[in-house]
């Protein structure tokens, strides 16, 4: 499926700011097999003083920017043509969950894809005995360790509510788990904890998901928007696999990746520092539209 995507998000300042520093993850991913990017800019208004592209650890494209001078406001703006590959129909190869932590013992290698660096405790994810103990409740110990991570995804899915006035960027995954609701980044958070919990690597994704208007209605402009799922790896045979736990589903061609990571932290599109008074407010807006004849 081929995409064309278009993201705006826009600043304002309650007063000017003397000094504002941002590190950006907005850049769609080259995955080789899973997905394509051939064009992809991003602009920013007014134009920084300094800007650097470069690649984190985990591979994610990154762009540092700075404003020396005074500025009221920011405008963030994207364009990007990703195609995103159907992967093939998943055969189970992955083990039990004692295999599977054999399995991780045996990889020799702590670069980017190792599923060491997503096992313990992260920045926004700390190890959680409730969060832990839901997640040992849905597991039998015959399951594989791509059946646990459905069953758990699956579970999270009936148990939390989708509630966009319920949490914050800064909500833990304790708390949206006591509350039992919250949005993309909790339900991932919360799921992330969990798998960690029964011992499988698991870590954040950000992107884009391209949502579909009610029937007979034309699309709204402006109106798809970033969301996060979940990456687990499963043994050496299956890799890493994606599952979003908000909408209880793989992630397939509706998904373009962006950014991934252990947390929201490694992640967080937008991040940085300013020097003003007052607060601000911010807008977003963001359209996946699909260019296949069939979309």
């Amino acid at each position: 499926m081929l995409y064309d995507i278009k993201l705006a998000i826009d600043y304002t300042y309650a007063a000017p700011s003397d000094h504002t520093r941002n590190l950006l993850r907005l850049m769609p991913l080259d995955i080789p097999g899973v997905q394509r990017v051939s064009a992809r800019l991003l602009d920013a208004d007014p134009r920084p003083d300094e800007r650097r592209d470069y690649q984190d650890f985990f591979g994610n494209p990154t762009t540092s920017v700075a404003w020396h001078a005074p500025i009221e406001a920011v405008s963030l703006t994207l364009r990007a043509r990703v195609e995103r590959h159907p992967r093939p129909r998943l055969l189970d190869l992955s083990p039990g969950l004692a295999q599977l932590r054999a399995d991780v013992t045996d990889v020799h290698s702590l670069g980017p894809e190792a599923p060491h660096h997503f096992l313990g405790a992260s920045p926004r994810i700390m190890p959680d005995p409730e969060i832990t103990a839901f997640a040992r409740a849905q597991i039998t110990p015959a399951m594989t360790a791509l059946q646990a991570v459905l069953a758990l995804g699956h579970a999270l899915f009936t148990e939390m509510r989708f509630d966009p006035e319920a949490t914050t960027v800064d909500t833990t995954p304790h708390e949206a788990f006591a509350a039992r609701h919250g949005v993309c980044q909790d339900f991932t958070h919360v799921m992330i904890a969990g798998l960690r919990g029964l011992g499988i690597p698991a870590g954040y994704v950000s992107g884009f998901l391209r949502t579909f208007p009610p029937p007979g209605q034309p699309r709204l402009e402006g109106a798809d928007a970033m969301h996060a799922w979940v990456r687990a790896w499963v043994g050496p045979e299956n890799g890493w696999i994606e599952f979003d736990p908000t909408n209880d589903q793989p992630a397939g061609v509706d998904y373009i990746t962006v950014a991934v990571g252990r947390d929201y932290s490694d992640v967080a599109p937008v991040r940085g520092v300013l020097r003003s008074s007052g607060g601000h407010q911010s807008q977003q807006a963001v359209d996946v539209v699909p260019l296949d004849a069939a979309g």
